[in-house]
Order: C-alpha cells, then structure tokens, then sequence
C-alpha cells in the first residue's frame, strides 16, 4: 500500500503515466407506466414496478495526473471485452 502512494505522491512524467481502471456492471431498467405528473401540492408519482432491459458493463479508464478519463461501454463482461479495453488504452 505505501508503494502505491508514494507513487501517486511523485509528480506527473509523461513517460510513465499513472493509469487507473475500474469496471462495474449496470442494470438497465424501463418504465411500466407512464409516471403520473406533478399537481399542486403533490410532487410526480412514478411506479415501483420496472422492466429489465439488460446489463452493460462500463470500464473506466483514468489518468487523475493529467486530468484525463475515458469509459467504454461492454454489451457483457467477458475476457475478451476486457483485453480490448487494454489494447485499447495501450493504443490511445
């Protein structure tokens, strides 16, 4: 852990760049019934009731140094998604 931020402690090198990457999965999600509008005096009611539309998988690749961040949208979440995240990322 402390190699870690003594790394994120050194200043910015463009030749060795601090790259970060995160995935997490989402549910995607839609409407049953049309929510029912604001009235006076009453804020929108929406249904508690949902349809499922699916999963994506959102990977996030950063660089907090230089202030650069990009994220890439999977249709799933398998080995092969994740190795063209990285080529990817090597070739940006």
């Amino acid at each position: 852990m402390e190699d870690v931020l003594d790394l994120s402690a050194e200043p910015a090198d463009p030749a060795r760049p601090v790259v970060c990457f995160d995935e997490s999965p989402k549910q995607l999600i839609g409407e049953v019934r049309a929510p029912l509008p604001p009235q006076p005096g009453t804020p929108q009611r929406q249904d508690t009731e949902y349809e499922r539309k699916g999963v994506r998988d959102l990977m996030m690749i950063c660089e907090p140094k230089r202030g650069w961040r990009e994220v890439l949208i999977m249709a799933r979440r398998t080995k092969i998604d994740f190795a063209h995240c990285m080529r990817h990322l090597v070739q940006s």
